[in-house]
């Protein structure tokens, strides 16, 4: 038995238009066509517009429904293929889950006639460096520190951002003294950098890990001394410098 375009695009609950698409790109094609110009198609075309159709409905593309059909042991291509979307679809809702959390702290801090920090606020307390730390230290490192930041209420947001800043602060104010990288003092308020670091979940210092910590620390010492951002929130590149190197020494060299 064989279907036309209408036929089938009526049966299968789409668009002629689509039935069309999937031919010239290649994702389905007809048994044949008429010496009219009609496409036709029998089971096997009915068959793999069924799977096309199911799995575009998993928002799978086009392309990926295509290698998925055509590669050799369907089966296992096609479960392989929807379970990397599905970790992409859960990764997507948990982005989505992170923002919108964001905007109902914003909102609420609106209505409370205040004003947001919308750095941290409306991005969420480490999403402009959401890759860098996916990348160093995964996924659940940086969902941790996410969870951990929105579980709080606006105003321990608050009085967090407070502390982080006197926490900076500091290292302008024991660099202008005039104090080395590797004095006492610097050293000490190192420590109590790297305690900082080891509330915050996700971070491999509130894991406890000596070797990683010392990693990530650098890593943050990297980013202190060259991202114009934190040159701000220190107060000037200097300053930034100067506690990127102290860092440095306290992980190389620790008490």
């Amino acid at each position: 038995m064989e279907w036309t375009v209408h036929e089938l695009a009526d049966r299968a609950g789409i668009s002629g238009r689509t039935l069309r698409h999937y031919h010239r790109i290649g994702l389905l094609e007809p048994d044949r066509v008429g010496s009219n110009g009609y496409r036709y198609y029998g089971p096997d075309a009915v068959a793999r517009l069924q799977r096309i159709l199911l799995l575009r409905d998993t928002g799978m593309a086009l392309a990926d429904i295509a290698a998925v059909l055509d590669a050799p042991g369907t089966p296992a291509a096609e479960i392989e293929a929807l379970l990397a979307h599905l970790t992409q679809l859960t990764e997507d809702r948990q982005a989505l889950d992170r923002r919108i959390s964001a905007v109902e702290h914003t909102l609420q801090m609106r209505r409370q006639g205040r004003e947001p920090r919308m750095d941290v606020m409306l991005e969420g307390f480490n999403d402009r460096y959401e890759t860098e730390v996916v990348r160093r230290w995964g996924r659940e490192a940086f969902d941790a520190s996410n969870r951990w930041w929105h579980a709080k209420s606006i105003e321990q947001q608050r009085d967090w951002q407070t502390g982080a800043q006197a926490l900076l602060d500091s290292w302008a104010e024991i660099h202008e003294a005039g104090h080395m990288p590797g004095s006492t003092v610097a050293q000490q308020h190192a420590a109590v950098h790297l305690a900082w670091f080891a509330d915050i979940p996700g971070t491999p210092t509130h894991a406890g890990d000596a070797e990683l910590s010392a990693a990530m620390v650098r890593g943050m010492a990297d980013l202190y001394e060259t991202d114009p951002d934190f040159h701000q929130t220190f107060g000037s590149p200097e300053a930034a410098e100067f506690a990127a190197n102290a860092l440095r020494i306290h992980v190389q060299h620790p008490a």
